[in-house]
Formats: structure tokens, C-alpha cells, sequence
């Protein structure tokens, strides 16, 4: 990565950071950006989720692995991952208006993972989002085999989990990507 852009992207995450304290209560940029700074994947991965609209922000501490959660906190989900499907096997069902990628592929290029339902009820904890659009969230094989799939918004001040064929697509649609730093 160019260090222009590379400087660019700390700093503007450095600034996020500032301005949403209460999503990372006892967590110190220094060490946040020194984690960064020594993984140049994550740095790729935070570069993709931010260039598609994530607006990628620390929301927290692994308990396991002590690593800093970084997670889309866009108001909306990201712009630049919406009218997609669930999954490869659902984009390859659709017969017509196939969408250019799915939720999976998506996340797996740029490097990280969906929000399971729990991740994206506690992200909802830390603000409010997905009021106009939704996230299609990781989904119980049980359900994805049967040609199902989980998303999940806001509306009326409460978080809902709704499902739909896997293979469905909308312009408001997309996904909400986690990374372990």
C-alpha cells in the first residue's frame, strides 16, 4: 500500500476514533494503530472496508484473543456492497439478473467476516443502524441449506432478524464486515 494512502486511511480512522468514544471505552488509539501498523494485511483489509463505505471503527476487544474488533459503522449498510446475494450457491441458482458478487465472496476478498446475528445485535448497542437499509448477517447451515439466509435492520427503534431466499437481492441490501486486528 502507498504510504500516502496508507497515512491517509490512519488518519482518518485516527479521527473516527475521537469522535465515537463511548464505541471503545478504555481502549487506547496508540496501541490500536501500533497493531495496525505491524499487519499490513489488516491495513488492506481496513483500506477495502473503508473504500466501500464501511466507515471501519474499533468497537471492542476480543476476549480470546485480545485483538481489536474493527467493524463497519456506517450509518446504512456500505454502499459500495449492496444488490448482492448471500452466497456463491445462490448467485449460480439465479437463472436471470444474476447480481455482480455475493455477501460471502464479498467479505472473503476484502478480508473479513459478516457479523453473525449476536455481532450485529451488540453493534446495534453501540448506535443506531441499517434504519433505511439491511445487512445480510452469517447464517445457521440449517437454514442455508434449506435456501435461506438471515438479514437483519432497525426499524421502529428495535433490531430485527428477518429471512429470504439466499439467492434474493436488493439495492438496500448488503453486508456488514468484522475484523480481528
Amino acid at each position: 500500500m502507498e504510504i500516502k494512502i496508507l497515512e491517509e486511511l490512519l488518519t482518518t480512522l485516527k479521527v473516527r476514533f475521537a469522535k465515537n468514544m463511548p464505541r471503545h471505552k478504555n481502549i487506547d488509539w496508540k496501541t490500536a494503530q501500533a497493531k495496525l501498523e505491524a499487519d499490513p494485511k489488516k491495513l488492506e483489509a481496513l483500506f477495502e472496508m473503508e473504500r466501500t463505505g464501511g466507515e471501519p471503527d474499533v468497537i471492542g476487544v476480543d476476549e480470546q484473543t485480545k485483538a481489536f474488533i474493527f467493524c463497519d459503522c456506517s450509518s446504512e449498510t456500505p454502499a459500495g456492497r449492496r444488490s448482492i446475494c448471500y452466497d456463491r450457491d445462490a448467485l449460480e441458482s439465479r437463472k436471470e439478473n444474476k447480481p455482480r458478487t455475493s455477501a460471502l465472496e464479498m467479505a472473503a476478498e476484502i478480508g473479513v467476516e459478516m457479523l453473525t446475528e449476536p455481532e450485529y445485535r451488540a453493534l446495534q448497542e453501540l448506535g443506531e443502524f441499517d434504519r433505511k437499509t439491511s445487512s445480510w448477517v452469517e447464517t445457521p447451515i440449517e437454514i442455508r441449506d434449506r435456501g435461506g439466509a438471515l438479514f437483519c435492520d432497525r426499524r421502529y427503534d428495535h433490531v430485527f432478524t428477518y429471512h429470504n431466499g439466499a439467492d434474493s437481492y436488493y439495492a438496500a441490501r448488503g453486508f456488514r464486515g468484522r475484523l480481528l486486528v
